[in-house]
Parts: C-alpha cells; sequence; structure tokens
C-alpha cells in the first residue's frame, strides 16, 4: 500500500497561516486563521448540518467579575478577542479559557475550614442563614450546626406551631418568643426539645398548641408564660421540669388548684415564682400555693389576691418558705398590722410590697423599720403624698416606693427592646444583628 504524501509546497502555505495553539492551561486568549473563502463557510457548515452561531463575549465560569479583579493575578493578561486584518474574510475561532483555582488562592469557599464558616454563619440573621443552607450539603450541614442555635429570638410573630417545632429540634437552648400569635395546633411529630430558658410572655398561644410545645419540654429552667390560658394537662406537663429555677405564671388562668399542687410538688428546685394576679384563682388556689411552695423560693410574687389571700396564709407561707428575700403581697386588702410579727421572722427579707393593703395604718409602717435586713419598702396606694415623705425621713435607710413593677420570675427587665430573657442574649433572630 503507498502512502499519500502531501505536497510540500501546499503544506507549508498551511504552516505558513496556521498559527499556534497555547496549552489549555494558559489564560491567555487565542485566535487562529486559515486561509478560507468566507463566502464557502455557510456551505460548508450547512453541509455538515451545522448552524452558525452569533458571536458571544467571552463569559468567566461565573465567577464575580469584582472578584476576579481584585483577586486576579498582575502578570496575567487581559482576555481579548483578536481582531482579523481583513473584513469578515477570515474564519475566527475563539477558544474560552479554563479558570485554574490554584492560580487564584482564596477564591474557593471549599478551601475555608468549618470552624471559619461557623464563624461567618454566626453574623447572618435567620433568613440569611437559611438561605446559605440551600447552597450545597456542606453549607447545609454547618447552617444546622447547634453551636449557631443556641439561642433563638422570634419576639412578636404570627408563627405557624410547625415552624416553632422544627426550630426547637435543632437544639435550642434559650427562646424568646414573647408577644406572638401561634394559634393552630401541631401537626408534625417532633423529638423532645433540649430548651431550657423559654419566654413566651403575652402571646396568642392556642391551649392544645401549648399543650403539644409543653409536652416536648422536660428540661426547662426559667419559663414564662405570663398572660396566657392555660389548662390542666399544660399545668401538669410543666411538673415534668424538675429542674425549674424560675417560673412566671402572672395573669394566666384555666387550670384548678390540683394541677397546680402537682407542679408545685414537682418543682423542688424553684427559686423565683410568679403567681400574681391569676384571673380565677379562688381562696382554695392560694392555699394550695402557700402550703406546697418549694421551702427553696427566696423570691414570690402573690400579689392581687384582694380577700382571697387571708393572714393566715401568710403564716403558713412565711413558717414554709423562711429564707425569702423579695416578698410581693400588694393589693390584698385583708393584710394588716396584724401580719407585720410574721415579717420579723424572716432574716433574710429585703424587698417587701404591699401596695394598695388599704387595711394598713400609713403610721404603723414605721414598725417595718425594725427589720434589720430590709432595704426598700413599696407601699403606693396607702401613703398619701405629705406622709411619705415623713415616713423617708423617719426611716431614711429605706428606699420608699422606688419600684412600680416586679421583676420576681420576669425574663425581660426595662425595656421591651431588652434582647435578653433572664440575663441571656439571643444572638439568632429575624432581623440583622445591631453590630452589622
Amino acid at each position: 500500500m503507498h502512502a499519500f504524501k502531501i505536497p510540500e509546497s501546499v503544506d507549508a502555505m498551511h504552516r505558513k497561516h496556521l498559527q499556534e495553539i497555547p496549552d489549555q492551561t494558559s489564560n491567555v486568549t487565542t485566535s487562529f486563521t486559515w486561509g478560507w473563502d468566507s463566502s464557502k463557510t455557510s456551505e460548508l457548515l450547512t453541509g455538515m448540518g451545522v448552524s452558525a452561531l452569533e458571536k458571544e463575549e467571552v463569559d468567566s465560569e461565573n465567577i464575580p467579575q469584582e472578584l476576579l479583579s481584585n483577586l486576579g493575578h498582575p502578570q496575567s493578561p487581559t482576555r481579548k478577542r483578536l481582531k482579523s486584518k481583513g473584513n469578515d474574510k477570515d474564519f475566527v475561532i475563539i477558544r474560552r479559557p479554563k479558570l485554574n483555582r490554584e492560580s487564584f488562592p482564596g477564591v474557593s469557599w471549599d478551601s475555608l475550614p468549618d470552624e471559619l464558616l461557623l464563624g461567618i454563619f454566626s453574623c447572618l440573621c435567620l433568613p440569611e442563614l437559611l438561605r446559605v443552607s440551600s447552597v450545597c450539603k456542606r453549607w447545609y450541614h454547618l447552617a444546622f450546626d447547634e453551636s449557631l442555635w443556641q439561642t433563638l429570638d422570634l419576639t412578636g410573630k404570627n408563627l405557624h406551631p410547625d415552624a416553632i417545632g422544627r426550630l426547637l429540634s435543632r437544639g435550642v437552648v434559650a427562646f424568646s418568643c414573647p408577644r406572638s400569635f401561634v394559634d393552630q395546633p401541631l401537626v408534625e411529630q417532633f423529638s423532645p426539645f433540649r430548651v431550657q430558658h423559654m419566654d413566651l410572655s403575652n402571646s396568642v398561644i392556642n391551649v392544645l398548641t401549648l399543650q403539644d410545645i409543653m409536652s416536648l419540654c422536660s428540661k426547662l429552667q426559667n419559663l414564662s408564660l405570663e398572660g396566657l390560658q392555660l389548662s390542666d394537662p399544660v399545668v401538669n406537663n410543666l411538673s415534668q421540669n424538675s429542674n425549674l429555677v424560675r417560673l412566671n405564671l402572672s395573669g394566666c388562668s384555666g387550670f384548678s388548684e390540683s394541677a397546680l399542687e402537682t407542679l408545685l410538688s414537682s418543682c423542688s428546685r424553684l427559686d423565683e415564682l410568679n403567681l400574681s394576679w391569676c384571673f380565677d384563682f379562688t381562696e382554695k388556689h392560694v392555699q394550695v400555693a402557700v402550703a406546697h411552695v418549694s421551702e427553696t423560693v427566696t423570691q414570690l410574687n402573690l400579689s392581687g389576691y384582694r380577700k382571697n389571700l387571708q393572714r393566715s396564709d401568710v403564716s403558713t407561707l412565711i413558717g414554709r418558705c423562711p429564707n425569702l428575700v423579695n416578698l410581693d403581697l400588694s393589693d390584698s386588702i385583708m393584710i394588716n398590722h396584724d401580719c407585720f410579727p410574721e415579717f420579723y421572722q424572716l432574716n433574710y427579707l429585703q424587698h417587701l410590697s404591699l401596695s394598695r393593703c388599704y387595711d394598713i395604718i400609713p403610721e404603723t409602717l414605721l414598725e417595718l423599720g425594725e427589720i434589720p435586713t430590709l432595704k426598700t419598702l413599696q407601699v403606693f396606694g396607702i401613703v398619701p403624698d405629705g406622709t411619705l415623705q415623713l415616713l423617708q425621713e423617719a426611716l431614711p435607710h429605706l428606699q420608699i416606693n422606688c419600684s412600680y413593677f416586679t421583676t420576681i420570675a420576669r425574663p425581660t427587665i426595662g425595656a421591651k427592646s431588652n434582647p435578653e430573657i433572664w440575663g441571656i442574649r439571643c444572638r439568632l433572630t429575624l432581623q440583622k444583628p445591631s453590630c452589622l
């Protein structure tokens, strides 16, 4: 068989028109031309079953241009389309350069360690964190790392209960959700929550939804349900939290004295308890409260019970809780001067509130100055302004009427905008952090 030999003159002519093509790893844009009659290009492509494409600009593999301009090597030449000298008579081929990641150190997010990415993610608000979780599998696992979900603040939002369940299932420890609206029952099944500090004060929550949420909480240490409608099942679910230290049920309603007894008997570590102004509290409720409250309580609020709090109840309470430091019995018209000897037995009493206990004669308040540990005395409504000044002069070591509101077991002290609950700042919120 004879090998086909190209004439030397023809081969030399082709080499003359063909320009050198660089290595594929080069970032230099190159073109080459053939000596070809452009009028035959369309005919040739049609015969091959190929349609001619319009010319398009060279892109950069979807890498942001500003990132390339900032991090690109200064030695790298600018990629430009080489123009032919002829007027569309030359067939032009442009090869898109393939970017080499190694030539751009630090550009790839994949090269960042998990610890650094977690630090970056910790600066994001909740919507942004959920958004980045959809980037890739690695970011999804990092975005839901427990270290980012320790504290969560959803104050004043309209929430679906299943959304709350999914979020709390991420390992949330401190959950702030006061003044929110949750009016549907839970549909999904969730594993027990690990939340330890929860504030649902003054929210609108369906009783069955609240029951489902409380049934999944067994590690609570601080809880505020102020102003909520409860039920016996809800209160019974609360009793499984034996480690409760602060409990705020101020303004709650809907539970019986038997459920209250079960709750107080189970919570043997309580330090602060707020049972003030519970709407449907009867005299029996008050008797159960003073008889079964934990002996460890140092701060107690039983204000607002008018005729339902008797002197005998005060005697029972002080005999059971000798370590009281802060006691609020305001708005109890059955308390009078005869109860003062009971207060003398409290060796650690520092703060006493007897506001609007109208049966107390103002002049008898001087006797309370004999309590050596007492620091503040709230007697709003029973001491006229003129008498108040005389009382302050007679008891200079006491701060009288210095606080309008009680702080016992309440999660937030001061303005509503305070992002802390029981001294814990909730980092993950729906808004961007103020520091950014």
